[in-house]
């Protein structure tokens, strides 16, 4: 699996509250885009649209401090999504027969590698950006 260099910094701030802001910022420019579900266009998946449904709802069941850990490499996990071709290693979902999970490799800016996890719905094709998190 080879990394996908971004061009993204790492999201500044030690405080949840400050992290949270700016990867909200970015989550509501994705938002404007579309008046239904948000979404990006993977370049690896040949321009298939990844939603955001499960992102939010999987951050909050993390601890505060690894909210944080994560939601750093929000911005850094969306431009990995839209513009990496690099082949993730992907694997039949143990506890759900019927979905895919695709890990991406990422390094930030600043180098420091970060995974980027999608979801796929085998039936209907469907993708889903589950979380990303540093190595």
């Amino acid at each position: 699996m080879i990394p996908y260099q971004t061009k993204i910094e790492k999201l500044p701030g030690t405080s949840y509250s400050e992290v949270l802001k700016r990867a909200r910022d970015t989550y509501r420019a994705i938002e404007k885009k579309t008046k239904r579900k948000p979404y990006v266009r993977s370049a690896y998946f040949r321009k298939q649209k990844v939603f955001f449904d499960f992102f939010w709802i999987h951050l909050l069941e993390k601890s505060h401090t690894d909210r944080v850990r994560r939601l750093r490499y929000f911005a850094a996990a969306i431009d990995l999504l839209k513009n990496s071709r690099n082949k993730p290693l992907s694997i039949d979902n143990p506890h759900k027969q019927g979905e895919i999970l695709h890990r991406f490799a990422g390094l930030t800016w600043e180098g420091e590698l970060f995974y980027v996890q999608v979801k796929e719905d085998k039936r209907n094709g469907s993708k889903y950006f589950m979380s990303c998190f540093p190595e």
